[in-house]
C-alpha cells in the first residue's frame, strides 16, 4: 500500500474572535479557508473532514482519533 502523500495542516492565522482565518499546509502552502475547504472536499488534505453546522456553513474539522494536541484550534499560528 502507497504511503499517504496528502498535505496536513500544521498552523493555522485567527481573526479577532479566535477563529481560523487560514491555513497552512505540511508543504508550506498557505490558504484561505475557503481554499483549504475545496482541498479537503476533494480529498487532498489528510487527517481532516468538512462538516455542516448547525448554522447550515460548512466548516473544517480534525478526524476523531482521541488525541487533542492535533486539532485544529491546538496548532501552533503563523
Amino acid at each position: 500500500m502507497q504511503q499517504d502523500q496528502r498535505e496536513t495542516f500544521v498552523a493555522v492565522q485567527k481573526n479577532g474572535d479566535g477563529d481560523i482565518q487560514s491555513f497552512q499546509t505540511s508543504s508550506g502552502r498557505v490558504l484561505s479557508y475557503e481554499e483549504a475547504l475545496q482541498e479537503v472536499h476533494s480529498g487532498q488534505i489528510a487527517g481532516v473532514n468538512a462538516f455542516k453546522g448547525r448554522d447550515g456553513e460548512t466548516y473544517i474539522r480534525g478526524d476523531a482519533d482521541g488525541d487533542p494536541s492535533n486539532n485544529l484550534d491546538n496548532l501552533p499560528t503563523f
